[in-house]
């Protein structure tokens, strides 16, 4: 892997560890600096990942560094080893206890190939300046969601502490979580009480082996584990479950920005037709596809269904979770977009009514058990609306005809 930059490791001299299996790991040219020199060894030398071996003497100086190293663009991953005490956003924490420096090369190539998408990211938005692209400036947290395991009695208080940051997903059984694990795409797995210490070694041991979660960010809040796992996200920490999230959220808000980077670069190969903080079309992209299947329809026969999920959500998490499962599960020749109103619409293409409405209620069915609210009190359960093109409706028709029955199924 290429890089410009070194690896700053940053550390009092009283309190500074040997880095010398840093030299080992053959990543990038490791610089040991003091935290008088740290701010400016970074703005001078352009790393590209910096560490923070120590936190011990610090001060204020390691919140004004975890500034300083977030303004930089592309990405700097910041990695602090065995914290004191909570740590800011953008720092990764990571235990020495679970795997010494061998552990640690894995994390930060993980957090590198973030960085190197960010670079391509940016690098393609910039050819493009006056493209239809952007990137969103919200925090990624909240686009995020977690799955949490767990049947102890640490699971509430668990849900409680990480559902005021971002959308939490409950699962009590391994098999529960599986199926939520192939149907959403998630930011980071919590692997509670409940469970005995061969299952989860069965289960971390799945999850080593398959691509799709191998940088996944998974906490155990359980001890027991002596075997290692190719997870380079992976921290076992127990404690207070404030602790545990503190030690967690920035590991799965580096992975939500992954995913939200993955999803501008879908955006960009398409032309900027796809929305990135869904994965569906935006909304004048749909019109324009729409009209071009009702014309087809129209010319060379065949049948098309469109259907409306409204959602009677006011809160923008739940709905843009919502679209992103129903991008993820729609079929490859249909089509749809997430409407200002909160409503998602979407076209199914060649298929008979009766097919078209089973289709739409079983993506509302996953909807409704997996996309949840911050609250527990709102939950999600779409109203369906269906409606078939006729010989000769328009766009514009159709959707007119769609709004009305969309107001009669929710009245």
């Amino acid at each position: 892997m290429s890089q410009q930059g070194p690896l700053i490791v940053v550390a009092s001299r009283e309190h500074r560890p040997s880095t010398t299996p840093l030299f080992g790991l053959n990543i990038l040219p490791v610089i040991d600096i003091g935290w008088a020199e740290a701010p400016k060894a970074v703005a001078e030398l352009h790393p590209t990942a910096v560490l923070v071996a120590a936190t011990e003497g610090a001060g204020a100086a390691f919140e004004r560094l975890a500034d300083q190293v977030a303004a930089i663009r592309p990405y700097v991953p910041l990695i602090v080893v065995d914290p004191a005490n909570p740590c800011p956003d953008n720092a990764l924490p990571y235990s020495s206890s679970n795997g010494g420096f061998d552990r640690l090369g894995a994390r930060l190539k993980a957090a590198l190939r973030v960085r190197t998408l960010h670079a391509t990211v940016l690098r393609r938005l910039a050819s493009n300046p006056a493209g239809p692209v952007r990137q969103p400036d919200n925090d990624p947290l909240q686009d995020a969601t977690v799955l949490l395991i767990g049947r102890g009695a640490a699971y509430p208080a668990l849900s409680v502490v990480f559902g005021e940051r971002l959308g939490v997903i409950g699962a009590l059984s391994i098999e529960a979580a599986a199926k939520h694990l192939n149907v959403r795409s998630v930011d980071g797995l919590i692997i509670g009480e409940g469970f005995t210490p061969r299952v989860v070694d069965a289960l971390l041991t799945v999850l080593a082996e398959d691509t799709r979660f191998r940088n996944l960010p998974v906490v155990v809040t359980t001890g027991g584990l002596a075997a290692t796992y190719d997870l380079p996200n992976l921290e076992v920490t127990s404690g207070e479950p404030a602790h545990i999230a503190s030690t967690f959220l920035p590991l799965v808000r580096q992975h939500a920005f992954e995913a939200r980077l993955c999803r501008i670069l879908k955006s960009l190969d398409a032309g900027g037709l796809l929305d990135p903080r869904t994965g569906l079309l935006t909304v004048d992209a749909f019109h324009r596809e729409l009209n071009t299947a009702i014309n087809q329809t129209r010319s060379h026969g065949g049948r098309l269904s469109v259907a409306r999920f409204s959602l009677d959500q006011k809160q923008e998490r739940p709905v843009f979770d919502a679209a992103r499962i129903l991008s993820r599960l729609m079929r490859r020749m249909d089509f749809g977009t997430l409407e200002n109103d909160g409503s998602i619409i979407v076209a199914f293409v060649d298929v008979d009514p009766r097919n078209a409405h089973m289709i739409a209620r079983r993506l509302s069915s996953v909807m409704k058990h997996t996309a949840h609210s911050n609250k527990r009190a709102l939950r999600i359960d779409p109203h369906v609306a269906l409606t078939v093109c006729q010989p000769d409706d328009s766009a514009r028709s159709v959707l007119a005809r769609l709004n009305d029955e969309a107001h009669r199924a929710a009245s």
